[in-house]
């Protein structure tokens, strides 16, 4: 263990003077002070957000997270932890969670305002946390980190990046919870806090590699902060890849095992929203056959035991009929063959008397 401590500081700057980490101190004391600029960034931000995730729109969404101010507490969380600092600490942990208190009872109450049945793209994509998402928490907290013990780098563009990791998922907590979908609100909830374990994580590695804390003690903050993360992810990555196998056996089975999908229809696309309970297996299918309901029971029925768990099948049929040249008996024979009708003239209009 020694030596390994030993390897690592070769690679760590020389640790800050005692003026500049009494400065950076100060610094995010201010940053994470609970005041009217704070909450007022909060709620705008969240409006925003909220609006944007309910049109569907990823500009508006991107545009809200120029203001919002999560990023602020974040870094004062981090350090607090490092060096000890109980004040720090505490003021950072009440700023977040009033934030985060906010965020979802304003997107709860403009849910319940809009009214919309169903969410796009946008809410979807925030409700299954995994590996790409804490990719981008721990890249937006490094860049944060960065952003504070290197003046020259704008914090505008690190708030920007943080913003994106934290406050959309807020708002789908809020509105998720305000449709009773209980599931998606749990999902879209743990990719926040995974976030905001893995931007906390990396500000404590930035401000390590500074020499702004002892390496010893930075280090059982670290494995200790990184327990709940691993555990986190890895429940929400296996149920990720138990999904994508369980969307791969429900395909191969339909296309080697049936007949009314592997032989008498093309299919298309499978998707299964895991969202609702049970799940939802949506199939879109090129066929020339009818397909009846008792046929959907059927299937519905045979999936079910081949992959035991319940689900609800929902097949977009898209009717196919093969027509070649000459083939005169497929042609309707009430409707009159316009193109090989002579070209009448159109007689002119009567005078008036």
């Amino acid at each position: 263990m020694q030596r390994l401590t030993a390897t690592i500081r070769k690679f760590l700057p020389e640790p800050p003077t005692a003026e500049q980490e009494q400065r950076l101190y100060q610094d995010l004391v201010q940053d994470a002070s609970w005041n009217t600029n704070y909450v007022a960034l909060t709620l705008s931000s969240c409006i925003i957000a909220t609006l944007g995730l309910i049109s569907n729109s990823t500009a508006v969404i991107i545009g809200a997270m120029l203001v919002a101010p999560l990023m602020l507490p974040l870094r004062g969380l981090a350090f607090g932890a490092l060096e000890g600092e109980v004040n720090l600490f505490r003021q950072s942990l009440l700023a977040i969670a009033g934030a985060t208190l906010i965020a979802v009872c304003l997107s709860c109450l403009l849910g319940l305002v809009t009214g919309i049945p169903e969410f796009g793209s946008e809410v979807q994509a925030r409700i299954r946390p995994n590996l790409v998402d804490l990719g981008i928490a721990i890249t937006a907290g490094a860049i944060s980190g960065f952003a504070k013990i290197r003046p020259g780098i704008s914090d505008a563009l690190a708030g920007t990046a943080i913003a994106v990791a934290l406050m959309p998922p807020l708002c789908v907590v809020g509105l998720c919870l305000s449709q009773g979908i209980w599931l998606s609100a749990v999902g879209a909830l743990v990719l926040y806090l995974t976030n905001l374990l893995g931007i906390t994580l990396a500000c404590m590695v930035l401000f390590i590699s500074a020499g702004y804390t002892q390496f010893n003690r930075a280090l059982v903050w670290t494995i200790a902060l990184s327990f709940p993360l691993v555990l986190l992810l890895g429940l929400s990555f296996w149920e990720l890849v138990r999904n994508v196998r369980l969307e791969a056996a429900i395909k191969q089975k339909l296309i080697t095992e049936t007949i009314t999908i592997g032989q008498q229809g093309k299919l298309l696309d499978t998707k299964v929203n895991w969202g609702t309970n049970p799940p939802q297996v949506y199939l879109s299918v090129w066929t020339d056959q009818k397909i009846t309901p008792k046929q959907v029971e059927l299937l519905q029925e045979f999936l079910s035991r081949k992959i035991k768990q319940p689900l609800t099948l929902i097949i977009l049929i898209s009717e196919v009929k093969q027509v070649t040249a000459g083939d005169e008996e497929n042609l309707d024979k009430s409707v009159p063959p316009l193109l090989d009708a002579p070209i009448q003239p159109l007689e002119p209009p009567s005078p008036k008397d």
